[in-house]
């Protein structure tokens, strides 16, 4: 029995440690314990800050009576609320004859007899429930909630393991989202001040030059000078603000900004299937980065002679296919713009592939989710 139940809190350890979703590892920790215990029904229950208690997975004959994603009031006498008030484990032997309030009520609907829960607890602060019971007229052993608590400390770790991953995720997204910000920012500032103060002097000399007697072919000649150099100021100016943040990405969207791109690229570009509908303003904004610099490190390191990208997107999701023939062999691990690339595309949830074998060109596929989703806890929250 000891052999039996410390192979499956290593096989539960596994999972924890390999980084399983944590809705997988609640459904596993059940199948173990209703494999181990003599029990014929168990939950995992996730306390809410509204005074509820909801269902995230399910063995045996709870599945019939609590679906995942179901919520009861807290109150009463029931296992839920006694762990919730104590912060400790809890029994209850003839819980059809004692049992009371909303989770009470629910869990007699089940025949339930005999009962036992433990708290899951994750840095400190109780965040659900693992319960465990018996229709059987006899009650479940005395042993059982040392048993059941084995499993506790795991699912924990596993909670706590996804919130650290999803708040990463969140404060990565925030940090892209507040660069997208300053580079906005930048770009209107440099549009709406220094580039129109520019072209006001512009004009200025031009209207002087205009201004110059005939006779005075010398002055008239070094103002025409200076204006024209001004005016490649001004024009250089605007390649900068563009590559800083493209006006056209925020007026227009992902599908004109792409094309300005292929238009100004050093090298052809094949471009197909742009969407000509309007995303979600962080995956243009990534979406337009993630060519841009491919296409710089085509021109700059590949020596490439042509560029295909291919866009699509459908079911939630925007696919970039990116592809070279140059000369291959990018290895983002060496540190390249490539590193930036993942960054960015992972900040958003999204996935990014790069295949480069010497001598056969770059192919970058990246897919972004279209649904945005970077709270904190939704890691542990997909099944609501």
């Amino acid at each position: 029995m000891l052999a039996e139940e410390q192979a499956a809190l290593r096989r539960v350890a596994m999972l924890v440690a390999s980084g399983t979703r944590p809705e997988e590892v609640f459904a596993a920790v059940l199948e173990e314990v209703g494999r181990l215990l003599p029990v014929d029904m168990a939950s995992l229950c996730r306390y809410e800050s509204d005074g509820t208690l909801t269902w995230v997975a399910n063995w045996g004959r709870a599945r019939e009576h609590f679906p995942v994603g179901s919520r009861r009031m807290l109150g009463g006498k029931n296992l839920g609320t006694i762990v919730f008030e104590t912060g400790r484990s809890a029994r209850l032997d003839n819980y059809a004859d004692i049992s009371s309030g909303p989770v009470g009520l629910a869990a007699r609907e089940t025949g339930l007899n005999s009962s036992l829960a433990t708290p899951i607890v994750v840095e400190g602060r109780i965040w659900g429930v693992i319960a465990a019971g018996s229709t059987r007229k006899q009650p479940v052993p005395a042993d059982t909630e040392a048993r059941l608590a084995s499993f506790t400390d795991l699912v924990a770790t596993a909670i706590a393991n996804a919130e650290s991953r999803a708040a990463l995720a969140a404060s990565r997204a925030r940090i892209v989202a507040a660069a997208d910000e300053a580079r906005r920012r930048i770009e209107r500032d440099l549009h709406d001040g220094t580039q129109q103060q520019l072209i006001s002097v512009m004009l200025e000399l031009r209207l002087a030059e205009s201004s110059v007697p005939a006779e005075l072919v010398e002055a008239r000649r070094r103002i025409g000078r200076a204006a024209s150099a001004l005016n490649r100021v001004i024009a250089e100016l605007r390649e900068i603000s563009c590559g800083i943040h493209p006006a056209i990405l925020s007026e227009a969207g992902l599908g004109p900004a792409l094309r300005a791109l292929a238009r100004r690229s050093a090298i052809p570009v094949e471009l197909s299937g742009v969407p000509a509908h309007r995303l979600p303003e962080p995956i243009e904004v990534a979406a337009y980065y993630v060519v841009s610099e491919s296409l710089t490190n085509a021109a700059k390191h590949a020596d490439a002679s042509q560029v295909d990208i291919e866009a699509s997107a459908r079911d939630s999701s925007l696919r970039l296919s990116i592809r070279d023939d140059g000369v291959g062999g990018a290895e983002p691990a060496r540190g390249s713009g490539l590193v930036g690339l993942r960054d960015r595309v992972e900040a958003l949830g999204g996935l990014i592939e790069i295949t480069s074998p010497a001598g056969h060109g770059t192919h970058i596929v990246v897919q972004f989710p279209l649904e945005l989703d970077v709270t904190t806890d939704h890691t542990v929250r997909t099944q609501e």
